[in-house]
């Protein structure tokens, strides 16, 4: 093989990459198809004949990969949060002033807007220029890798830059939306109905579809496009704006929304956002509202995040979508705390692409003020574009036949009769045995955010409950083989793979079973400041509402909700069971040893660890007792360094004089409980900056 047949085909492959950029990124092509094509074959040609010459980047491996059997999870470096709603002008201000409370007074702000793109949101991650990793967004912690399906969309990079001479940095993280262009997918449902295909219900779903596919092949047949709009994490660049974000991304290559603005006064930014509220049936993509963040980074990190949201960011959402629909009748629904709601059954309605066939009643007291009967016609809003809700009756075409729902005085599911609290709006199934209450228990129990127990949903919770076999979720873990194979669609296999997945359960880390209980307000976040402080359910069971509240994070309800909960017997009874049945109440390698060596520990990670990755790196420290963050402040007790240090990082280590190391150090630190062994300050070597 020549080195001209080499060098011809690197060529080919940076042509076709150009042209694909300039065709799916900026829809502005400089060749005609044929001419285009004409590159594709002729790179094929060299590959099949030379097929030591593919690359991972060729654009002849966009699509090629094996079906999947499952998505492995990932975990994100720093958390891909949510965004809190704000629904009017006052709503936003209020926003403004709640962040400008926790700032330098006068300090002066300048404001980024961008419609917000009602897809799916997901992270690419590329190493020296490689696209070497996609994932959702998951629950926020931990995603789906979906890196063989985001291959194919064809104006996701698999090499960056693209064109032009900036260098790549050594890792980054580019976050941003999925989405099907409204014409494409208007194209798309065409052509499955000419195929006789169900069509889409609407672009946001196609997309998430789309992207969740086992089988690559069928997501490159889906006209899927992805927005950049957020550096998550990077390493060899300095940044300092979300605005410098954006640029350094379209340098990049990646397509950034060209409807983004700058702004430096925040009535500009209500404009625009208003605006875009009249505007948003002419954009080429679905959006539901416009994000709001604060330009600086530093502010950003000062700012910080509160519960699963950042300050320093908002959604200003798009009025609700409206329809009118008949109200057949009215369900109610038994949740795992005993809380009967009402819900509305309605003759199908399509609002805003969507089919609607329920909506929420939220409670009885609601219900009655707003005078809503079966029968009625009613006027249905997709809350957020999202949640179908009755905002409520159109009383004057009403005929007589309408019937008012008056509150249950039983449990439509067992016939116990309902409670209620003093001072609350909610009526309760009084039975905790309640079959209904029962599944839903089970259900949270055993989801992904909880013990994670795969192959446990509603329907098999349900058929578990109605047949029998168990009463709470401690009577998971005495299920036998022979019971399973009794029910309907199971078989030797099935049952086995759930027994086994019951019983990897009993060894899940106590933040998990915290979770899974369904005390109110505990979750993930919670949980984990909880077990960081209490190591055994033991020790938390015995803690005073006083005791809790001295936690970071633990409001007043929260406190009284988690004290509430273990001075019922029937929780305390439950307990000891999942006990005796062989579940995990202790976080063992801390109770049986004393004090974890990292215990107070809080690091930051940078670079790239010479034996681990940073995902490994993380489980290392926290199973000895340690904090990972992703930012250095203050707080922050070391900074692991590999090689290629970020320089923000380590420029913030040494503004704060947080000493440095590596993970020699580290181990050592998990070796030795005494950390004053290790050097401090000024005595560690700083690792070079010579990005």
């Amino acid at each position: 093989m020549s080195e001209d047949l080499c060098a011809r085909a690197q060529r080919l492959r940076a042509l076709i990459r150009y042209h694909n950029y300039r065709y799916y990124t900026l829809n502005d092509p400089e060749v005609a198809d044929a001419e285009y094509d004409a590159l594709m074959r002729e790179l094929r040609t060299i590959e099949e004949t030379h097929p030591e010459l593919i690359t991972p980047d060729s654009p002849t491996q966009r699509v090629g990969a094996e079906p999947l059997e499952t998505f492995d999870r990932v975990e994100h470096p720093y958390p891909m949060t949510s965004l809190s709603d704000a629904f009017s002008r006052e709503e936003v201000k209020g926003w403004l002033d709640r962040a400008r409370q926790m700032l330098p007074q006068g300090i002066s702000l300048e404001f980024v807007a961008e419609p917000k793109i009602d897809g799916l949101a997901a992270a690419l991650t590329y190493e020296d220029g490689l696209l070497h990793r996609a994932a959702t967004r998951g629950d926020g912690r931990i995603g789906e890798d979906i890196t063989e399906n985001v291959r194919t969309i064809r104006n996701v990079p698999l090499r960056i830059p693209v064109g032009g001479d900036v260098a790549p940095p050594a890792l980054i993280e580019v976050r941003g939306e999925i989405y099907i262009p409204r014409d494409l997918f208007e194209t798309l449902n065409r052509r499955r109905q000419a195929e006789e295909e169900d069509a889409f219900a609407n672009p946001r779903n196609a997309a998430a579809g789309s992207v969740r596919q086992l089988d690559p092949r069928v997501t490159a047949e889906r006209p899927l496009r992805f927005f950049a709009y957020a550096i998550g994490h990077v390493e060899g660049t300095e940044i300092t704006t979300q605005w410098e974000s954006l640029q350094h991304l379209r340098d990049l290559g990646f397509a950034v929304n060209e409807d983004i603005r700058l702004f430096t006064d925040f009535q500009k930014v209500l404009n625009y956002c208003e605006e875009w509220m009249d505007k948003r049936d002419l954009l080429n993509y679905e959006a539901d509202g416009v994000v709001i963040k604060i330009n600086n980074l530093n502010t950003q990190q000062r700012l910080g995040i509160v519960g699963n949201a950042p300050r320093w960011a908002v959604a200003y959402k798009f009025p609700a979508r409206e329809a009118t629909t008949r109200l057949q009748n009215i369900a109610i629904n038994v949740g795992r705390t005993g809380v009967l709601t009402p819900y509305a059954v309605l003759e199908p309605v399509r609002i805003g692409g969507v089919t609607i066939r329920q909506a929420s009643l939220h409670n009885f007291e609601d219900l009655e003020r707003k005078d809503i009967r079966e029968r009625d016609l009613v006027v249905v809003r997709r809350a957020g574009d999202v949640i179908p809700q009755i905002v409520g009756p159109v009383e004057g075409v009403r005929d007589g036949s309408e019937r008012v729902f008056p509150p249950p005085e039983v449990c439509p599911v067992c016939g116990e009769p309902v409670v209620s609290s003093e001072g609350e709006v909610d009526i309760y199934c009084g039975n905790p045995s309640c079959p209904a209450q029962v599944v839903r228990r089970v259900e949270y129990w055993a989801s992904r955010g909880a013990m994670d127990i795969e192959g446990m949903g509603t329907k098999l919770a349900e058929q578990l409950v109605n047949e029998g076999l168990i009463a709470d979720v401690a009577d998971l873990y005495a299920l036998e083989k022979a019971a399973l194979l009794e029910l309907e669609g199971f078989a030797e296999k099935r049952a086995q793979n759930l027994l086994q997945a019951i019983a990897d359960s009993r060894e899940r880390p106590l933040w998990r079973v915290l979770v899974g209980l369904g005390i109110r307000g505990v979750g993930s976040t919670v949980a984990r400041v909880l077990t960081d402080h209490y190591h055994s359910i033991d020790d938390l069971q015995e803690a005073s509402p006083e005791e809790l509240l001295e936690l970071e994070g633990i409001g007043p309800g929260i406190a009284e909700a988690i004290a509430d909960f273990f001075a019922q017997p029937g929780n305390r009874t439950l307990v000891e069971r999942l006990r005796k049945r062989g579940v995990s109440l202790q976080d063992e390698e801390r109770v049986e040893g004393g004090p974890a060596p990292l215990e107070g520990v809080t690091i930051v990670i940078t670079g790239t660890l010479p034996s681990m990755s940073r995902s490994e790196a993380k489980e290392l420290i926290m199973a000895h007792g340690g904090r990972v963050t992703g930012s250095v402040s203050g707080k922050t007790t070391y900074l692991l360094a590999g090689d290629r240090p970020g320089r923000t990082k380590t420029q913030a280590a040494e503004r704060e004089r947080v000493p440095i190391i590596d993970e020699n150090d580290l181990y050592t630190l998990i070796d030795h409980s005494e950390t004053d062994s290790m050097p401090q300050g000024d005595d560690v070597e700083q690792p070079s900056l010579d990005l």
